[in-house]
């Protein structure tokens, strides 16, 4: 694929769904870290607590996988980089790993229940019913509707 830069004040970064390599969330991340590096991310941020989730799966940093991004490399390059760096993981992990993000519902973690109900309900969401995925896109959508 691309090394395209979204200039995201103007567009959402691509959905955690979108899986590279295998990698839930790298797809969000990657676009975040390149508006990161030129100063376009509007209201988002990289090395947030859901890139992170993927880098301490994989055992990398922020810092580490921003350098990468920086090489100019492709979505796949990087998808090749992370598996090759940090925790080694089989196909079988990450798939799994992938699948368990893409369920996650913050409404369920007693640490995090309170924070997801207020957030959800400025959109009118459920906790109950919807993933925290659910909630990113639903978000994603309301910021740019205005």
């Amino acid at each position: 694929m691309s090394n395209s830069i979204k200039y995201l004040a103007k567009e959402a970064p691509r959905s955690p769904r979108i899986r590279i390599g295998g990698y839930a969330i790298i797809a969000r991340t990657i676009d975040k870290c390149r508006a990161h590096l030129h100063s376009s991310t509007g209201e988002y941020h990289f090395d947030c607590p859901l890139d992170n989730y993927l880098f301490e799966f994989k055992g990398v940093t922020g810092d580490a996988f921003k350098a990468q991004v920086a090489t100019g490399a492709t979505d796949e390059e990087l998808a090749a980089w992370l598996t090759a760096n940090g925790s080694p993981k089989t196909p079988e992990e990450i798939a799994a790993w992938s699948d368990s993000m893409e369920a996650a519902n913050p409404a369920k973690d007693p640490e995090k229940r309170e924070w997801f109900q207020g957030e959800l309900a400025k959109l009118g969401l459920d906790p109950e019913n919807t993933t925290l995925f659910d909630w990113l896109e639903a978000d994603d959508k309301a910021s740019f509707a205005k």
